[in-house]
Parts: C-alpha cells; structure tokens; sequence
C-alpha cells in the first residue's frame, strides 16, 4: 500500500510526531540543576530526600516517556516496560533492610 506521494507502508490518516528533544533536554538539565540547589537547603533530611527521590522518578518518567518513545507505543509495550519496576522495589528494600541490620 503507498500513499500520495507514493512511499509503501504509509497510513494516510496516521501522522507520528517527534517530540521536542531539546526541550526535554533542557527540561532534565533545569531538574538536575534544582536538585542540586534542593540537596544543599538547609531543610530536615527527610524531606530533601523525598524531594530528590521525587525529582528523579519524574526525570526518569521524562527519559522512558520521551527519550524511549514509550509515549508513542501501544498500552501492552508500556505494561512490559514497567513490568520489572516491581522487583526493583523488592531489591531496593531487601539491600536498604540488610544495610540498616
């Protein structure tokens, strides 16, 4: 199947867009730069910590969203691509419980 202008595989009703990558990219580079200013307030432990933890879940939600193109995949792709966060967690919590012992 071709479509107007004749190149095959062409939908004539489905456009992709690219995403801005520099502005993704600047949008990382300003998160990282505020983590830095947030890691040296003079603020309790805790809360610099969920700050930070924060920031990087939503840099890292930036990467795979944008960066791996998950945004523009199907909902099964994004599924199998969050799949292994789960045992992350587990392995996260099981080395941070071992440390504290």
């Amino acid at each position: 199947m071709t479509d107007a202008h004749g190149s095959p595989g062409a939908d004539a009703g489905h456009h992709l867009e690219h995403p801005n990558y520099w502005l993704i990219w600047a949008m990382l580079a300003v998160l990282t730069m505020v983590e830095l200013g947030v890691a040296f307030l003079p603020w309790p432990r805790a809360v610099i910590i969920l700050l930070l933890i924060g920031m990087a879940l939503w840099k890292a939600l930036l990467v795979a969203l944008y960066f791996m193109h998950l945004k523009f995949e199907k909902f099964r792709m994004r599924i199998f691509a969050l799949a292994p966060l789960p045992l992350t967690v587990i392995i996260v919590i099981a080395v941070m419980t071992e440390f504290r012992w």
